[in-house]
């Protein structure tokens, strides 16, 4: 199960029949993160595989997942939200049991990203779950 504040997410997608106002939430909470220290932007955060400019940095404390992470594209920036939302505050130990895939589906994602979206989404799951290894 997602943790409350994808579930959250998940809620809010419910109510909204109209993609639109989908993707609008899903910039909304892009551009509602915390920005990403510039300092941290740097090749080895840079998630390649991506169309536009992201970066993941993690941070992990006490056995607990956390990470940052900002791209250059609003849309790329929300997915990163969702991701925060999804993966954020895990237990190191179970980060890897996050079928991000099938959490993203709820959303409807599958069906309403382009497939370089979708690639990029993939290879940011991928860069979580790496380090979360």
């Amino acid at each position: 199960m997602a943790q409350a504040a994808f579930e959250e997410v998940v809620e809010d997608f419910e109510f909204l029949e109209d993609w639109e106002d989908r993707y609008r939430m899903v910039i909304e909470m892009g551009k509602d993160m915390a920005p990403m220290d510039d300092a941290l932007k740097v090749p080895a955060t840079k998630v390649e595989g991506c169309a536009s400019q992201v970066w993941l940095h993690m941070t992990p404390e006490s056995g607990i997942f956390h990470f940052s992470g900002d791209s250059d594209a609003l849309i790329v920036k929300g997915l990163i939200a969702l991701l925060h939302r999804l993966y954020d505050g895990l237990p190191m130990t179970q980060v890897q049991a996050v079928d991000a895939r099938a959490e993203l589906g709820r959303l409807g994602l599958n069906d309403h990203l382009s497939a370089q979206r979708s690639n990029g989404l993939r290879a940011m799951i991928e860069r979580i779950r790496e380090q979360a290894a």
